[in-house]
């Protein structure tokens, strides 16, 4: 098993060096507007997995994925010469749909504040079902209050009661 700092250092430069091949190797005229965001890599060095956003519609991204899958001999062996390691990692390139979620996200959170919104306001203009104290209340007159030294007006204090 390999040392999880390593495997990190060694993701980095994946991403690094298949960011810069890609822009400056690749002629592919299906290559769209393209950012490397991150590189995984097994703990064994063994697969790389690259993931990348394209600027542009669906077809742009389309035609991204096929070049970088044309293209992924070349980067394999640049990335594996670079590394310097006895086998070359191969290379999986993913689509990062992070903006997707993004958008996503935030549109589910504009629902939540207009709900929010909505529910404040039914709640200010709110009256109560029934009465406003649910409870009843005997309101005590001063002839009807119990005498303090009545005993059994007071409840019992602390203690054992024997």
């Amino acid at each position: 098993m390999s040392d999880p700092a390593k495997v990190r250092r060694h993701a980095e430069r994946v991403r690094e060096l298949v960011a810069s091949v890609v822009r400056s190797q690749i002629k592919d005229p299906r290559l769209g507007m393209i950012t490397i965001t991150d590189a995984r890599i097994t703990a064994d060095l063994r697969d790389a997995t690259v993931f990348y956003t394209v600027l542009g519609d669906a077809a742009a991204q389309s035609g991204t994925a096929a070049a970088l899958e044309s293209a992924k001999g070349m980067l394999r062996s640049t990335v594996g010469k670079a590394l310097g390691l006895r086998h070359s990692p191969t290379l999986t390139f993913v689509l990062d749909d992070v903006q997707d979620q993004v958008k996503h996200i935030d549109d589910l959170l504009a629902q939540a504040r207009t709900a929010d919104a909505e529910v404040q306001r039914l709640a200010a203009r709110a009256e109560y079902a029934g009465d406003a104290q649910p409870y009843r209340v005997d309101e005590e007159t001063d002839d009807e209050a119990p005498d303090a030294d009545d005993e059994d007006a007071s409840p019992p204090r602390g203690g054992d009661q024997r």
